[in-house]
């Protein structure tokens, strides 16, 4: 069930990139110069639309990931702490449970002095 849902998902994904990609094959000028002249080609890159748009997403994408993760940490570091305190509270409470069993022994036995009335 789980790789139908996976075709149903990204095999119409794949055809909008197909169809995307084909229609987006002329070539642009790529230049990170904001001073571009247009007479120095060591500076500029030549490549299809459908390029420079998908590798613009890939790296928003990427990006965003990025911030999201770096904007977390301070829940992380708080889970962490948090589970470090639960494993401290763990290990008292099972001190704690021993403590009790090994109180609660001598009045269960069967050795335990019983007290009688004088006639």
């Amino acid at each position: 069930m789980r790789n139908f849902l996976k075709l149903l998902i990204i095999a119409p994904l794949a055809l909008i990139f197909l169809v995307f990609a084909l229609s987006n094959r002329q070539n642009v000028v790529v230049t990170l110069d904001p001073f571009y002249g247009g007479d120095d080609p060591s500076t500029m890159v030549v490549l299809p639309l459908f390029v420079v748009l998908i590798g613009a997403t890939m790296v928003g994408v990427l990006l965003g990931g990025v911030a999201t993760w770096l904007r977390q940490g301070r829940f992380r570091k708080a889970l962490r702490d948090a589970k470090g305190q639960v494993e401290t509270l763990r290990g008292e409470n099972e001190s704690l449970r021993a403590q009790v069993k090994a109180l609660q022994a001598p009045a269960n036995s069967s050795t335990a002095i019983v007290p009688t009335r004088a006639a």
